[in-house]
C-alpha cells in the first residue's frame, strides 16, 4: 500500500499536476497543525535550522527559472503572496503577505518564516549560481516577513 501510494505521490510531481489552491483547498487549522505545533514538537529548538535546510531541499526538488516561477510556487504551495520589493547587484529583497501569514503571525506568537527562508536562499543559488543566503524579518504589525537574499559573485557554486 505505502509503495502505491509513493507511486502516485511521484508520478503528480513528475507530471506536475499540482492542483492550485482553487482546485483544491486545505483548511488553514489543518496546515497550522503540522507547521506550527507538530514539526515544532518533533523538531524541538533546532527546529528553525532543520526547516531552513529542509527549504533548501525542497528547492532543489523543485528547482524553477525565475523570479515569476518563485512567486507563483508560494502562491501553489499556500506559502502565501510574494512580491519583490528590492533588487540590486548582491541582493534581493522580497515581501511575503497574505490571509496565511496574517493568521499564523496573530496566533502563533513565536512563528518563524525559516522553511520558505531557505527555500529562497536555495532558488537563487541555483539561479545565480552563487552561494545564496536568506534572513528574515517578521514585520507584525504590517502582518508581513521581508526576506534579504543576498549573494556573493565571488563565491560561485
Amino acid at each position: 500500500m505505502k509503495k502505491n501510494i509513493a507511486a502516485a505521490i511521484e508520478e503528480e510531481i513528475q507530471t506536475e499536476e499540482i492542483q492550485t489552491t482553487e482546485e483544491f483547498q486545505v483548511p488553514a487549522f489543518g496546515y497550522e497543525l503540522i507547521r506550527e505545533v507538530l514539526l515544532n514538537d518533533i523538531l524541538g529548538k533546532d527546529s528553525n535550522q532543520i526547516l531552513y535546510w529542509a527549504g533548501k531541499q525542497l528547492a532543489r526538488k523543485f528547482p524553477l527559472n525565475g523570479d515569476q516561477e518563485v512567486i507563483e510556487f508560494f502562491q501553489s504551495a499556500g506559502w502565501g503572496n510574494l512580491e519583490i520589493l528590492k533588487y540590486t547587484k548582491h541582493e534581493m529583497e522580497l515581501s511575503l503577505t497574505g490571509e496565511i501569514i496574517s493568521r499564523r503571525l496573530d496566533l502563533h506568537p513565536d512563528c518563524h518564516f525559516q522553511l520558505e527562508a531557505g527555500f529562497l536562499a536555495e532558488q537563487f543559488t541555483l539561479q545565480k549560481k552563487f552561494l545564496s543566503e536568506s534572513t528574515e524579518e517578521i514585520k507584525r504589525r504590517a502582518k508581513k516577513v521581508i526576506f534579504t537574499i543576498q549573494w556573493d559573485p565571488r563565491d560561485p557554486i
